[in-house]
């Protein structure tokens, strides 16, 4: 969807407007205008293109994982990380107005949004029907005004599409949360001495056996924290897996400096994506003591 606002102030992002990538924007960047895009990569686009500043971009959530095709995306696309952002996930049963729970027959939404509402589903014996969006679910139950059809979709959703909330928090985890990265054409170097920041980096091993033991040993003798590390296959090709990796520490921090170099030297690629200060939500995740 163009944006008529000032690109500079524009925040871009993939769904209908009202989906949880809608909220987030407004978590975090309260003062922006939001950008629906209808896919990741048109919200990548936008940003390359100028239309907007940032781009909105979830990578993984605490219940479904990865997010699928952000990892093929990212390394081609001349965009930097420059910022993180967590949210939390709450999904609502939404229907019209004068609709009533006992009187739905069939739920539509994300298949995501579906598969972590099934305890709620199945104690109502609801029909699920899968849509492309859950702010797009809303949308289409609003448009069809049909009483025994409801959406799992946000509240911001049911506030835009005019729906009732006829049950709050109907996801089956509780700590269901979703990570973003925030996209930009310029890159945005937090000082090294500013407090917890975290460094993203593609990387792709030579082909020599215990490569992969050797790139990584170097964050292990200079006690750099690795904090996600995920092998994704290239070009449908099986035997050339590249990974993705979130270090906690600033490449101009002598630690991870020598450990990036020791990755280089046994690497035959290495891309840095960005350095960005630590979501706070990050920081407390760390400090909840382990059950």
């Amino acid at each position: 969807m163009a944006s008529t606002t000032d690109p500079n102030k524009t925040i871009a992002f993939q769904g209908v407007l009202g989906a949880n990538s809608h909220m987030s924007c407004q978590a975090a960047y309260p003062d922006m205008t939001p950008m629906s895009c209808a896919t990741f990569d048109e919200t990548f686009a936008a940003v390359t293109t100028g239309g907007a500043l940032y781009g909105m971009i979830p990578v993984e959530n605490s219940v479904m994982g990865r997010i699928a095709d952000i990892h093929h995306i990212l390394p081609d696309s001349g965009l930097h990380i420059v910022a993180e952002h967590f949210q939390r996930v709450n999904h609502h049963l939404l229907a019209v107005n004068g609709a009533t729970l006992e009187g739905l027959k069939t739920v539509e939404s994300q298949l995501p949004a579906l598969s972590q509402c099934r305890a709620f589903i199945h104690q109502y014996g609801l029909e699920q029907v899968t849509a492309g969006d859950t702010a797009g679910a809303a949308k289409d139950v609003a448009e069809r005004n049909d009483p025994t059809v409801g959406a799992i979709a946000s509240s911001l959703a049911a506030e835009i599409y005019n729906l009732e909330i006829l049950a709050s928090n109907i996801e089956d985890a509780e700590h269901n949360t979703t990570r973003f990265i925030v996209m930009a054409r310029n890159p945005v170097m937090p000082p090294s001495d500013g407090g917890t920041v975290v460094t993203s980096f593609v990387f792709r091993v030579r082909s020599v056996p215990a490569a992969l033991y050797k790139a990584l040993g170097g964050f292990a003798t200079n006690s750099v924290n690795i904090t996600k590390l995920e092998s994704y296959l290239v070009d449908g090709h099986f035997t050339a897996a590249q990974f993705y990796a979130d270090v906690e520490g600033h490449p101009d921090d002598g630690p991870v400096k020598l450990a990036l170099e020791e990755l280089a030297f046994y690497s035959k690629e290495l891309k840095v994506l960005g350095t960005y200060p630590a979501h706070p939500y990050r920081l407390e995740s760390a400090a909840t003591p382990e059950e």
